[in-house]
C-alpha cells in the first residue's frame, strides 16, 4: 500500500474485555500484532517487557486511568506514540489526555477503518530532514537533534506533539500554514479528519511560550491558519 507504514506492534489497554478482543481481532486482521492489558498497571507492565510501537490506550480505567498512565510513560522519559480512546466526547478528558502526553484520540464508537489509518500515521516514518540545525525565530531556540525548546533562555517544557508542531512552524517561520499542512506534516493524516486537534496544541504552546507577558510568536491568520513570526 503506497505510503503506509508497515505493520507494528500495537499494545490495546482497556478494562472492556468485548473491545479488547474486538480490537486484537480487527488490527490482526490488519496487519498488527497485537498485545492486549486489561488496565493501567497492566499496560505498564507490558511496556516495561517489551515496549510496542504504538500503545492504544482507554481513558477511562478503574484504577490506574490511562491519563495516569500516559503521565508516567512521559514522566519516564518513554517517547511511545499514545491514542487515547473516550467513551464520550468529552473535552475535558480529550484535553486532559493530550495534555498528559497523548498523542491522538478516538471517541467510542468508532470505525476499525479510522483506528488503523490513525496508527498508521502515527507509525509513518517521516522524510528525514536536517536536525543538526538550531532554529532561532525572535528569542525562540529550538534544537531539533536535542529535541530542546528554550525562550528568552528558559527552558520550555513540551510534550513530544507539541514539540513536532513547533518544530514544523519554525521550519516554515513566515509562511502561513494552513490546518489541513499542519495535521499532515505533525501528524501524518492524508485523510479527512477533524481539525481542532490542531487549535488545541496551539493553545498549549501559546501558553508555555507566553509565561511571563512574552509577547505572541504563534499567530493566527483569520480563515487560512498559523504562522510563527515575530510581530513589530
Amino acid at each position: 500500500m503506497g505510503g503506509a507504514a508497515p505493520p507494528g506492534t500495537v499494545l490495546v489497554v482497556d478494562d472492556d474485555a468485548a473491545i479488547r478482543r474486538s480490537l486484537e481481532r480487527g488490527l490482526r486482521l490488519s496487519g498488527f500484532e497485537v498485545r492486549t492489558a486489561p488496565d493501567g498497571l497492566g499496560a505498564l507492565t507490558a511496556i516495561a517487557d517489551g515496549p510496542p510501537d504504538v500503545l492504544v490506550l482507554d481513558v477511562s480505567m478503574p484504577g490506574m486511568s490511562g491519563i495516569e498512565v500516559c503521565a508516567r510513560l512521559r514522566a519516564d522519559g518513554r517517547d511511545l506514540p499514545v491514542l487515547m480512546l473516550s467513551a464520550l466526547d468529552e473535552t475535558a478528558d480529550r484535553i486532559a489526555g493530550l495534555q498528559a502526553g497523548g498523542d491522538d484520540y478516538l471517541v467510542k464508537p468508532f470505525a476499525l477503518q479510522e483506528l488503523v489509518l490513525r496508527l498508521r500515521a502515527l507509525l509513518r516514518r517521516r522524510p528525514p530532514v536536517a536536525q543538526d540545525r538550531v532554529l532561532r525565530v525572535a528569542d525562540l531556540l529550538i534544537d531539533p537533534a536535542a529535541r530542546t525548546a528554550r525562550r528568552g533562555g528558559r527552558p520550555v517544557d513540551l510534550t513530544r506533539r507539541e514539540f513536532e508542531l513547533l518544530e514544523v512552524l519554525a521550519r516554515n517561520a513566515g509562511l502561513v500554514l494552513t490546518r489541513d499542512q499542519l495535521l499532515e506534516r505533525v501528524w501524518g493524516y492524508d485523510f479527512d479528519v477533524r481539525s481542532d486537534a490542531v487549535d488545541t496544541f496551539v493553545s498549549y504552546l501559546r501558553r508555555k511560550l507566553e509565561t511571563d507577558g512574552a509577547p505572541r510568536l504563534i499567530q493566527t491568520v483569520r480563515g487560512v491558519g498559523f504562522v510563527l513570526r515575530e510581530e513589530p
